[in-house]
């Protein structure tokens, strides 16, 4: 039973399966399954048109002035007056606007877009620019929250990580229903289980064949 595990194990870890092992194969599968079930961006959308109209004046501390720049082609982009003076970041604004211009672009992303967004931004990468839309809203929220406009922080924070995040996470992979992939996705559960009692008995067949005994 151990050897037949292990000679198992070592498939799993080949290639076959599409160029990938077994566990790549797998993990890209439940990512697949997951991305499809996590697009919460159009009803952001919709909440986020509650917060049309609401100006906003807002300090962000950044890394470094490259990130403070490319936070600046962002925030003009959505139609604010954004100013860097090093990694310090001043942006005034409408909140709706600017949230609504953040959720695009995770809409972009999350649809594997990412050319839509190198053409928005001058040609700037898709990644980098998704990530800087995640440290300025970051920076935003705790600037909000200092000046007590918790709703507001607190919609930030919410599109932060349910859009910007998500999207970003997902790059690239294509979303599929778990109806699509039921059986490889029911046959990859049983085999866990069974692949795993399998290792347990083997194991403990061993040690009772030497003498021991397992007792409570």
């Amino acid at each position: 039973m151990v050897i037949a595990f292990a000679v198992i194990l070592v498939i799993v870890f080949m290639p076959i399966f599409g160029g990938k092992n077994g566990l790549d194969y797998l993990d890209n599968l439940y990512n697949a399954i997951s991305k499809a079930s996590a697009y919460y961006i159009p009803g952001l959308m919709e909440e986020g048109k509650s917060f049309n109209d609401q100006k906003i004046e807002a300090a962000l501390k950044l890394k470094d002035k490259d990130e403070a720049a490319h936070a600046v082609l962002l925030f003009s982009a959505a139609g604010a007056e954004a100013v860097a003076n090093g990694s310090d970041l001043k942006i005034t604004g409408d909140l709706g606007a600017i949230l609504a211009a953040g959720l695009q672009d995770a809409d972009d992303m999350f649809h594997n877009k990412g050319e839509v967004l190198v053409k928005r931004y001058q040609g700037k990468n898709e990644r980098l620019m998704v990530y800087t839309w995640w440290v300025s809203l970051k920076a935003m929220q705790k600037s909000l929250n200092s000046q007590k406009a918790f709703a507001q922080a607190k919609f930030v924070k919410k599109v932060q990580s349910k859009a910007v995040e998500m999207s970003y996470n997902y790059y690239g992979i294509e979303p599929q229903g778990i109806g699509q992939r039921w059986g490889i996705v029911l046959f990859s559960l049983l085999f866990y289980v069974v692949y795993t009692m399998w290792y347990g008995y083997g194991v403990m067949f061993i040690f009772e064949g030497t003498g021991y005994q397992l007792e409570h």
